[in-house]
């Protein structure tokens, strides 16, 4: 193909769809369109130097699952005698998302290079010889023994590290990562302060070691749906959760703070909810009209026991015929048995608020004689045994939660912590006595 009419086509990709099947014949558009370099943004492409771990750290949808398996397919088409490793957080998203996902290996490789995808063997099989097996980094010791030259490793910072599982399995690899004059490895993840994730940033720069390449959701807007764009910004925008999921910022958690976001991370689950014994919505009713948020947050106890955050609906500077309305609105939603609401500010008149917006509503007015802070510690310990669990993210929430301290110290965004304190009563009442120590529930 000339080199005007490559250059006519590689900076608009609408263009390229209507005129390709005219101006190339099938090979030339076969070639042009697994040519990865002219189409990857530069930040999509492997570091210069001799680099030995190139972590790429980036918001969601930035396009890390692309560029990492065009980085294996380069490996296995230009060394035939590599032995990749890929390595996900289970078998299953190795599966998935590695291999048979739409930015998967399978999915990159072109016709006439695809490699031979053997499931049961999880193993892939390049033309020229090259092969890659999968593994799952829950199964540390299944990298113990094996070697190879190379290495993808994908959502490190989403890796179980109970008892340090996640760095047991990074080090296996590391030490049979052997193979070839030059080893790597290709580590893709969205930013976690977790602690492999942190171990490799402090190796960035020293020696060249480990390479880091960053970036945002909004460098790849071009390939992503407008409504994903416009959902994402509305949801997460201006929020910790938002900058560490989007920006690609790695978000350090306070010192101390009674929740940290590695913590949370673990509690979160996605998927069939169990069946809900009872549902309660805590309520922290702002102190004036012209206050802070109200804090509206939906818990509920499932038949096995654990307790789920399942919604957070509050809303922010309302008035009180507005907050009393969406507390009637969540309890009516999710089918509450009870509301828990702070009566410490307004006394009565947050009673009398909300049984004037549903005069049905079942309510329980509680009033705190300890601080915030103080009274998040045992829901804290709650979450750290595995009681409580997140069903799905709730950024502005579980931003308040990490900026509680012990000793009754918020260090969170705004002035209060509305939410975090709506979410406390509700799992108090679901999980704990009055005196605060946990009820004993029995099958």
């Amino acid at each position: 193909m000339s080199a005007d009419r490559l250059d006519f086509l590689r900076h608009d990709e609408h263009r390229l769809a209507h005129t390709l099947p005219d101006m190339l014949d099938p090979c030339e558009r076969e070639a042009l369109l697994a040519n990865w370099p002219l189409w990857a943004r530069a930040s999509q492409l492997p570091p210069q130097g001799d680099w030995r771990v190139w972590l790429i750290m980036a918001g969601r949808g930035f396009g890390k699952t692309r560029a990492g398996a065009e980085w294996v397919r380069m490996v296995a088409e230009r060394d035939h005698s590599a032995r990749i490793a890929l390595v996900a957080s289970s078998l299953h998203e190795a599966r998935s998302i590695m291999a048979e996902g739409e930015s998967g290996l399978m999915a990159v490789s072109p016709p006439n290079l695809r490699p031979r995808y053997e499931p049961s063997l999880r193993r892939i099989v390049w033309p020229g010889g090259a092969q890659a097996l999968l593994y799952s980094a829950a199964e540390a010791e299944a990298l113990r023994g094996p070697q190879h030259s190379h290495a993808w490793c994908d959502e490190i910072a989403k890796w179980d590290d109970n008892q340090g599982q996640a760095r047991r399995c990074w080090d296996n690899l590391m030490l049979g990562l052997r193979l070839g004059n030059a080893p790597q490895i290709v580590a893709t993840t969205t930013p976690r302060a977790v602690p492999l994730v942190r171990r490799l940033m402090a190796q960035v720069g020293d020696g060249g070691d480990v390479v880091l390449t960053r970036g945002s959701t909004l460098e790849n807007e071009a390939n992503l749906p407008g409504r994903f764009i416009a959902d994402v910004t509305r949801e997460f925008g201006g929020t910790l959760l938002g900058r560490q999921e989007l920006e690609g910022e790695l978000i350090d958690d306070l010192p101390g703070a009674l929740w940290t976001r590695g913590l949370l991370e673990t509690c979160r689950e996605a998927g069939v909810l169990p069946g809900m014994t009872r549902v309660i919505v805590g309520v922290d009713p702002p102190a004036s009209a012209d206050g802070d948020a109200c804090g509206i947050v939906v818990c509920g106890l499932g038949t096995d026991g654990i307790a789920r955050v399942l919604a957070d609906a509050s809303v922010e500077k309302p008035s009180p015929e507005r907050w009393a309305r969406a507390v009637a609105e969540a309890a009516q939603a999710w089918s509450a048995d009870r509301v828990v609401a702070e009566a410490n500010q307004g006394g009565a008149m947050v009673g009398a608020v909300l049984r004037a917006a549903n005069a049905a509503l079942p309510l329980r007015l509680v009033h705190a004689s300890r601080g915030k802070a103080a009274r998040a510690e045992p829901v804290a310990a709650l979450y750290e045994a595995g009681r409580v669990r997140h069903a799905g993210l709730f950024a502005r929430l579980e931003d308040e939660l990490c900026g509680l301290l012990p000793g009754g110290t918020y260090q969170g965004p705004g002035r209060s912590p509305d939410r975090a304190d709506a979410c406390v009563w509700a799992l108090t009442e679901l999980m704990l006595g009055r005196s605060g120590e946990p009820r004993i529930w029995i099958d």
